[in-house]
């Protein structure tokens, strides 16, 4: 304890409450956190909810789920700090058995900004001097920072090819990611010309490097002043910069350097160019002049018309007139901090006629980005609007099936004509998000006009007003209900209580401690990994000579250097440490390449010559399934006579389902120390592994020396999810042959984009089912074909489609099934384990099905549910009887705590009065059996160590990547022992402390772990327990002194075991699979806007079966985060390859993660009271992986909005929906008038498309 008090002596407020809310879990992203609130609390000591959660929203998160961070920092805001405590409250007034306290505010040391750390004021004074030129000249690059307009313009006369940095945002991404050189950087932020304000007649002139968080500060501030028509412009750019990256990136990116950089979906430029703003320029001969932004400005793809020789001082952004209209429009695949898909500015001036209903479009420019290689204006489609009479206009447009509408659309199709290959793909979705942006601009200005002229106002139906509405975002309300701890439990205990996390404070400062934040060795080297660039091919020949040449150089790897085996594999030994003969997949391993520095490492790599000779390469579902390339067995599983119910049947439906995979994302990137000892070959590894034993294990193979001379170390994960179960053996495994062939320590820390490329994901799967079922909604019989895509070796995929074709049934019982899985071997890197483990793949067909089911019974999704829903008794396919159900109980609370019933009623009212909005709920359940399926795996190590002082060492299998096993373990260990939990201390995860440990996976953890723990505390207590009735009014520490003074042994080793039961035979269909099943129900509420795909999250009810909860704070933890992880998997992340096998989405910028900003607008969870498990250690359950799946309730609340879109113009409402369900895919099942109108783009002979569904 006391060790944490001198912590908080330097813990600032932030650091503070975000540990104590329990907001951090594997803290990889809590210091990130920390200095963005931080940066908030500089600046505004009491702010808002809304300002703290706009500061947060830049930031990602992969564990939390976001609600405790966000928690922790609103008890800065005191209208928060009232709610809360009204709150908890009124819960405990209501159940007096539960509570909501996962904290106590008067815990929190009171704010003093006075305390915080300062911006240096040796710095601070400088802004106010004159700047000086500076010059810094590295070894690759040289950067300049001029102090004057004519110093930079002698510059770029010496350097006209010099790149102009301000906030570095996109150059910096660029020699990072894409790995371009610039030789020359000059940085112009210095300059005052370049940073003025004007306020101009015609405009604001605003200086090139101004920020966009100042211009957007600027902007609102005249918005304030002048009258609204004269703002219009700069109401639609302060509106775009809302989703304008994250307030990090707006407070360094310039407004200029966002103009020139010339992507094609820049967010601001299509504003620009419809207000037809000026640049003045100047060149490196002081000539000065102004131009236009128009069709002009933009030459080719991040081309513009501004030469090498000139600079752009400023720019003026345009005073909009009367009867002038100005709005911009933006989608992306995530609402906020996202490059756009499509983004439109659009701009109308009116005049008006002697008639007063009559007015006439005297201008018009509608600006696209995303729909071209440059920022484009559609020309035919402004200038055949240019004349119409505007009344004549809002007559024609209503009714949306006129010609001049269809004139439009395909004058914008004509404008804009995307070719089946363009880059992004989505083709015709894009071409939808232009017609439906054209189509809001016409609602939004007849909106405005009605307002200004009455006698407009009844033309316009008011259901369509909805397009013209954005999302209410209020801040997000929150309410965790878990049972009160135990009364009678000792006062020392930690059992049953919401404990911090035990590294939460050390996460939030910072301290702790990852495997590449190990102290450098004096003869360390950097490894870099030579890559395959081809997804099949013979190798020919691999020349090293240039990379070996190269600055730093010190050796290389490949598989001649391996002395043992170079087959691993956790099932099949099919993968090789490194490839020899052939490459089967872009990104497998070929070589290593060791260097003083990682940048040395990583330029020899580039040097590195391969010769291949080209093979067929087998890339999606599809294509395996046409050359029947699968991995064998095919599971194959038949229960009851299916094909003699399904003749039975009242109604059949037969169908396809596909759910992509899943990017782990774990922020902390695969990360390897390999150090070799000088003795007996023995070498020692520290990785960032959930498998030390797999790691130490294959190493050892590999090496070829025993295991015994083989140590894996792992102090922390920065997360895992199970992708570094098995896929970071391999890695590791080739840096320690690296290690030991140059006899020094490797470090290797894969860069984001390497480690996305080459580690693999969820499995993909495509579903093909055939369903019979009776008119009350109970399913009779099942046929269904599962197809997962493997990837280049079998790894886990075996385990992943057994788990699939058993998880299916969720908590469900169907009697007759016919179920069979396949596994496609193919050319992308090795999919792997991941959070759920086959289950929500299967489960998300399962869900399919039955709301199709009740769509054909014209019953309610509840209904057909509870119909089908399993009760104890009954025997499932994989041969285990249900035992205890929680199914019903948790389904009837989470309807119950929802008001499901009754805001089903609301929601019609509201679907009825929006036509162009739409809202949608639904109600899912889970039933996720735990345990593994094999019977050794089934087992679990520790060894408790007390030492003379009273404190005690805990060592156990498992590995801690912020599930809070390592806290659980230790409130065990105190519980037992019958200490306080600050006398227990968890040092690591080492081979050399536990050995043969089970991967830390499969929700079993503190299962396994927590009760070999459990078994070496009572071995030690039963131990003690002489001295203490000897000495019973003696202490702790009197007690272990007297036991050592006895020579007593004060160590334990701890053993824990399932039941041999619990070992299942697929072929014989025998033995238990699972041990017992964890429940939990969902209920969630989304609103959708029908003609761009966009949905909000308003609310979410989760009820969740946890057993006794060890610990409710780390419990309701893991809920929110999985379920968040469960949100980006059906709603979100999206991968994209392209048809050559190459991932496209390797990192954040194009691999779209949920956001504070995603998480529900009202977020409750409750976990079951009374609901003791007998079956794990003091009656918990694994909490893991079960509510990941109820992510899926807001997939299916989507759909259920969707079918109102539908509904309302007569299409089916048995359709295909895949995973995940993407603003693209909402857009177009909501069919309309413009969807229809799209014309189709047509495929060229040979032409590929941008990317492939794998």
């Amino acid at each position: 304890m006391n060790q944490k008090k001198d912590i908080l002596l330097y813990v600032n407020g932030a650091k503070e409450r975000i540990a104590k809310t329990h907001g951090s879990q594997c803290g990889f992203c809590t210091p990130g956190f920390v200095m963005s609130m931080y940066t908030l609390l500089r600046n505004n000591p009491q702010p808002t909810e809304e300002e703290i959660e706009s500061a947060c929203e830049g930031n990602l998160c992969r564990c939390t789920g976001y609600r405790g961070i966000l928690d922790g920092f609103k008890t800065f805001s005191k209208s928060y700090c009232c709610k809360k405590e009204l709150k908890n409250a009124e819960v405990e007034n209501e159940v007096g058995e539960m509570t909501c306290k996962l904290y106590s505010l008067s815990e929190f040391e009171e704010y003093d900004p006075s305390q915080d750390l300062i911006f240096p004021p040796e710095l601070l004074i400088m802004k106010d001097r004159p700047q000086h030129s500076l010059c810094i000249t590295g070894k690759q690059f040289t950067w300049f920072r001029p102090s004057t307009i004519d110093e930079l313009l002698s510059l770029k006369k010496e350097y006209p090819a010099a790149k102009l940095v301000v906030g570095n945002t996109e150059i910096g991404l660029e020699m990072k990611s894409k790995c371009l050189r610039y030789p020359v950087l000059i940085s112009p932020c210095e300059i005052p010309q370049l940073n003025g304000v004007h306020y101009a007649n015609e405009g604001i002139e605003l200086g090139a490097c101004i920020s966009l968080t100042r211009l957007n500060k600027v902007l609102k501030e005249v918005i304030e002043k002048l009258p609204e028509y004269k703002t219009r412009v700069f109401a639609a750019i302060v509106e775009m910069l809302r989703w304008f990256g994250g307030q990090q990136i707006r407070n360094v990116g310039s407004i200029v350097g966002n103009i020139m950089n010339a992507s094609p979906i820049s967010d601001l430029n299509p504003l620009f160019l419809a207000a037809k703003a000026k640049l003045t320029i100047q060149s490196v001969d002081g000539l000065k002049k102004v131009i236009t932004m128009d069709e002009n400005f933009f030459t080719s793809y991040r081309k513009t018309c501004i030469k090498e020789d000139e600079i752009v001082i400023s720019i003026l952004i345009p005073y909009t007139i009367e009867n002038e209209y100005f709005y911009g429009f933006k989608q992306a695949r995530r609402r906020t901090d996202d490059l756009a898909i499509v983004n439109a500015g659009m701009r109308i001036i009116i005049s008006k006629s002697e008639r007063e209903s009559d007015f006439t479009i005297k201008d018009c420019l509608l600006c696209f980005g995303g729909m071209a290689a440059v920022t484009v204006i559609a020309k035919q489609a402004s200038n055949f609007l240019i004349g119409r009479q505007a009344k004549l206009l809002l007559l024609d447009i209503l009714p949306w099936n006129t010609t001049l509408t269809e004139s439009v659309i395909h004058l914008l199709n004509e404008d804009m004509p995307l070719p089946f290959s363009a880059p992004g793909g989505m083709i015709e979705f894009r071409k939808a998000l232009a017609a439906s942006f054209f189509f809001k601009f016409y609602l939004l200005v007849t909106s405005q006009i009605s307002i200004e002229k009455e006698n407009l106002t009844s033309q316009l139906p008011t259901s369509y007003l909805s397009a013209c509405s954005v999302f209410k975002q209020d801040p997000m309300q929150s309410i965790q209900v878990f049972e009160k701890p135990d009364p009678n439990l000792p006062p020392d205990s930690g059992m049953r209580k919401p404990i911090v996390h035990q590294s939460a404070l050390t996460q939030a400062t910072g301290e702790a401690i990852y495997s590449d934040d190990l102290p450098t060795f004096s003869n360390e080297l950097n490894a870099s990994l030579v890559l395959s660039k081809k997804p099949h091919a013979v190798i020919k020949s691999i020349r090293f000579e240039k990379a070996l040449q190269m600055p730093g150089v010190v050796s290389h790897v490949t598989a001649a250097d391996i002395p043992g085996t170079n087959h691993f594999g956790p099932a099949v030994a099919d993968d090789e440490v490194f490839a020899t003969t052939k490459v089967t997949c872009i990104g497998h391993i070929i070589g290593v390449i060791l260097a003083d520095t990682k940048e040395h490492a990583d330029d020899a790599v580039a040097a590195v010559e391969i010769e291949y000779e080209d093979l067929p390469a087998i890339l999606t579902i599809e294509e395996a399934i046409e050359a029947k390339s699968f991995y064998q067995p095919i599971r194959h599983r038949q229960v009851g006579d299916v094909e003699q119910e399904l003749e039975m049947s009242d109604q059949v439906i037969e169908g396809e389902l596909r759910i992509g995979g899943q990017e782990h994302f774990y922020f902390e990137t695969q990360s390897c120390l390999a150090l070799p000892k000088l003795e007996n070959g023995e070498m020692e590894i520290f990785a960032s592994t959930q498998n030390p034993s797999g790691t130490q294990l294959t190493a050892a193979r590999t090496l070829a020396i025993p295991a015994n001379r083989v140590v894996c170390r792992v102090k922390r994960l920065g997360g895992g999810f199970g992708g570094k179960e098995t896929r970071t053996v391999g890695f590791t495994t080739a840096i320690a042959v690296a290690a030991q062939k140059v006899r020094k320590p490797v470090r290797c820390v894969l860069e984001r984009d390497i480690d996305m490329s080459i580690t693999g994901t969820r499995h993909p799967f495509l579903f093909r089912y055939k369903v019979g079922f009776s008119n009350n909604g109970a399913v009779r019989a099942l046929k269904i074909r599962m197809y997962s895509n493997a990837g280049n070796s079998f790894d886990l995929s075996l385990a992943v489609m057994e788990r699939a074709l058993i998880g299916f049934r969720s908590c469900y019982h169907f009697s007759n099934i016919d179920i069979m899985g396949y596994i496609c071997k193919t050319n992308i890197p090795s999919n792997t384990a991941f959070r759920g483990f086959g289950s929500p793949q299967g489960m998300l067909l399962t869900e399919t099905i039955l709301n199709d089911v009740a769509t054909a019974c014209d019953l309610p999704p509840l209904k057909v549910r509870e119909v089908n829903l399993h009760k104890d008794g009954d025997l499932a396919h994989y041969n285990m009887t249900v035992e205890n159900s929680k199914a019903s109980l948790v389904l009837q609370q989470v309807v119950e705590k929802s008001h499901y019933e009754r805001r089903k009623q609301q929601i019609s009212s509201f679907n009825r009065e929006n036509r162009w909005k739409k809202r949608g709920i639904a109600v899912i359940p889970t039933g996720f059996p735990i345990s593994y399926p094999l019977k050794f795996f089934n087992q679990g190590g520790a060894l408790v160590m007390i030492y003379l002082d009273g404190s005690v060492l805990l060592s156990h299998g498992g590995t801690e990547m912020g599930q809070g096993l390592h806290t659980k373990l230790t409130q065990i260990c105190s519980h037992v022992l019958g200490v306080p939990v600050e006398k227990v201390h968890m040092l690591e995860t080492s081979t050399s402390s536990v050995p043969n440990t089970t991967p830390t996976s499969a929700s079993v953890a503190t299962d396994l772990n927590g009760g070999a723990v459990l078994n070496a505390c009572e071995k030690l207590k039963d131990r003690i327990a002489p001295y203490q009735a000897a000495n019973p009014k003696g202490k702790w520490e009197d007690w272990i002194t007297a036991a050592y003074l006895d020579r007593v042994n004060l160590s334990a080793n701890g053993f824990y075991r399932l039941p041999d039961r619990v070992n299942y035979d697929w072929e014989a269909n025998t033995g238990q699979p699972f041990y017992y099943i964890t429940y939990g129900a969902a209920v969630s509420e989304v609103e959708i806007d029908t003609l761009t795909g966009s949905h909000h999250i308003i609310r979410s009810d989760i009820v969740m079966d946890v057993g006794k909860s060890i610990n409710p704070a780390i419990d309701i933890g893991q809920i929110e985060g999985a379920f968040m992880q469960g949100i980006g998997l059906f709603t979100l992340e999206e991968q994209y390859f392209s048809p050559e096998g190459k991932l496209l989405t390797r990192g954040p910028s194009t691999y779209k993660l949920p956001t504070s900003r995603d998480i529900p607008n009202e977020f409750y969870v409750s976990l079951l009271p009374n609901v003791p498990n007998d079956k794990a250690v003091f009656s918990s359950k694994g909490i893991g992986e079960p509510p990941l799946f109820l992510g899926s309730s807001v997939f299916f609340a989507i759909k259920d909005a969707i079918n109102s879109a539908r509904q309302e113009v007569g299409l089916g409402l048995i359709y295909r929906l895949d995973s995940p369900g993407t603003c693209e895919r909402i857009r177009m099942a909501c069919q309309d008038q413009i969807t229809t109108a799209i014309e189709s783009t047509v495929q060229e002979p040979n032409e590929k498309p941008w990317a492939i569904r794998i």
